[in-house]
């Protein structure tokens, strides 16, 4: 199985992750600050270096499950994706909440909140991209 990349989009950074050989677990791998690097080229340029067929973009719905600016945001965002890396599978992926769990999660690691900045997008592309490997293995991710 070829490897998946994890993207949680923002309006400053955009969190990379991306998942073992096996298809099991994610791992974060950047944080673009896209004030200063284009982040469409740079996921383009992970996504050749790294063989990964799969990207795994969060689209942020709102509660009640609608779509609002931030969801098209990602929409297009994926569809530019798709542009760039046209051999390559780009999925959306409901993120409901994961920076919340990113940040908890970080919190309960010992990191204070001026810590986070840095890594905080990418936990919350792992936490999409694992969310994702989790429904492509099926029965298995309880094991």
């Amino acid at each position: 199985m070829k490897r998946a990349l994890g993207i949680d989009i923002g309006d400053v950074r955009v969190g990379v992750a991306i998942s073992d050989e096996l298809g099991f677990l994610a791992h974060p791998v950047e944080t673009i600050d896209v004030r200063h690097t284009p982040a469409i080229p740079r996921i383009t340029e992970l996504a050749i270096s790294r063989d990964v067929d799969t990207v795994v973009v969060g689209l942020p719905r709102n509660m009640d499950g609608s779509h609002g600016p931030a969801a098209e945001k990602a929409t297009k965002f994926a569809d530019e994706l798709r542009a760039a890396l046209p051999a390559l599978r780009i999925v959306t992926l409901d993120e409901r909440l994961t920076t919340v769990s990113a940040q908890r999660s970080l919190r309960e690691a010992g990191r204070k909140a001026h810590q986070q900045r840095g890594v905080i997008d990418q936990v919350a592309a792992q936490s999409i991209l694992q969310s994702w490997l989790d429904t492509q293995a099926g029965g298995l991710s309880s094991l």
